[in-house]
């Protein structure tokens, strides 16, 4: 099956795709400062506005549809995943002086540099896991995790890394995405995994 070129950016698309980008960032930096506020947002808006001017990035276009209700469940279970992050790790630096941890690589469904920045994001606000590296010729996240002790934790990692794409697409992505995502469940382990930490 051969791919349809893609047709020329209308100047609508790319006001847009600005657009898009802008309050991503801006949403990133509030979340990183932790505290709502307008200083707080405005100078998101300038460091945005910095980012896109300054350092050009190639263009992530938008070709999914904002769904309300798929939407709202990512983010109830985004802050559930929030609340219970941080008491797991809380209680592992208390019971544990030297957790164990691993790099695990997470090749994602749909490769698209929105689907992975969006990925990448989620992942990386949540206390316990870190994006260490986003391979965009492959669409594979390398993650590093806190407290993985087997390698029956890594596949439920794993799985659950799949079960928060599918979350997005469903949020934000197009149907196709959200058919593709649909049809290729995982089967078994994939990806690659580096134990840290393990006793020899």
């Amino acid at each position: 099956m051969t791919s349809q070129p893609k047709a020329p950016l209308t100047d609508r698309d790319r006001w847009r795709n600005r657009a898009i980008a802008v309050t991503g960032l801006v949403t990133v930096w509030v979340l990183l400062w932790g505290t709502f506020s307008w200083a707080n947002v405005m100078s998101g808006l300038v460091v945005a506005a910095v980012l896109l001017v300054v350092f050009p990035l190639p263009p992530v276009t938008f070709a999914g549809r904002i769904r309300p209700v798929p939407l709202l469940r990512f983010l109830a279970r985004f802050l559930r995943d929030l609340v219970v992050a941080s008491a797991q790790i809380a209680w592992l630096a208390v019971r544990s002086n030297h957790p164990q941890s691993a790099i695990i690589g997470v090749p994602l469904r749909v490769n698209t540099d929105l689907n992975l920045t969006l990925n990448a994001e989620a992942l990386s606000l949540v206390p316990g896991s870190l994006i260490v590296e986003a391979d965009r010729s492959t669409g594979t996240l390398y993650v590093h995790v806190i407290g993985i002790r087997s390698l029956d934790e890594v596949e439920r990692f794993r799985q659950g890394v799949l079960e928060l794409e599918q979350r997005i697409v469903a949020a934000v992505g197009s149907p196709e995405e959200l058919e593709l995502v649909r049809r290729s469940a995982p089967t078994g382990p994939s990806g690659s995994v580096d134990l840290e930490g393990a006793p020899t």
